[in-house]
Parts: C-alpha cells; structure tokens; sequence
C-alpha cells in the first residue's frame, strides 16, 4: 500500500493551506498529480528538498513528503495553461502578430534560396 493515500495527500495539502484560502486548493487527483510531478521536476533540475531524511528516495516520493508535511505550498489557478502546455511539451503561445512576423520571414527565406 503506498502512504500517504491519494485522499490522505489531497486532505494534507487542503488543511495545510486553508489559512491562506477559503476554497480547496486541490480537488481532484489530477490536480495532485500536477503538483507532484512539476514539484520533482524543479527537484531533478537542481532545486534543494524541503523535507528531511531524502537520501536515497527519488525526487517524486520527495515531492510527496513534502506536500504532505506543508513544505511546499500550491498556488491555485496561477500558471495552470503554462503548465498544462510544458507538461504537453508545446510551445508557450505566441501573439499572432508575431507568428505572422515569424511566417513572413520563414518565406522570404525559403524564396531567395529558390533563387
């Protein structure tokens, strides 16, 4: 069985942050997921743990511990398309104008190496 359940982590990290906010921070366990993962991603990049006694545990059940224990706080709604789009491996958008700057320039290219 693995501890904490993902009710367990979900109810942890909703008390550890009800003083900051009303509303539930997480509600589902895709949200925890997120979380969890973009939290052992900072770790593998370089970032120092939180949580105490992570020699030899892997960066994910690191990141677990500690939004268990209220180490790292979630910020809701802040960043959520960013980071839907990094997770998904595409490109932050870019205003159109710049696109068609971009295309525009693509083709001017591509025409005088035809000539």
């Amino acid at each position: 069985m693995i501890h904490p359940s993902y009710s367990e982590l979900i109810e942890a990290i909703n008390t550890n942050n009800e003083d900051d906010d009303e509303s539930m921070v997480l509600n589902s366990r895709y949200s925890l997921i997120l979380a969890t993962s973009k939290r052992a991603r900072q770790l593998i990049g370089g970032a120092k743990p939180l949580a105490d006694n992570v020699k030899g545990k892997k960066p994910l059940s690191i990141a677990i511990d500690e939004l268990y224990h209220g180490k790292v706080k979630i910020l809701p709604g802040q960043h959520e398309e960013e980071d839907l789009r990094e997770i998904a491996g595409l490109a932050p958008e870019q205003p159109a104008e710049e696109a068609a700057a971009e295309e525009a320039t693509a083709e001017t290219v591509s025409q005088e190496s035809a000539e």
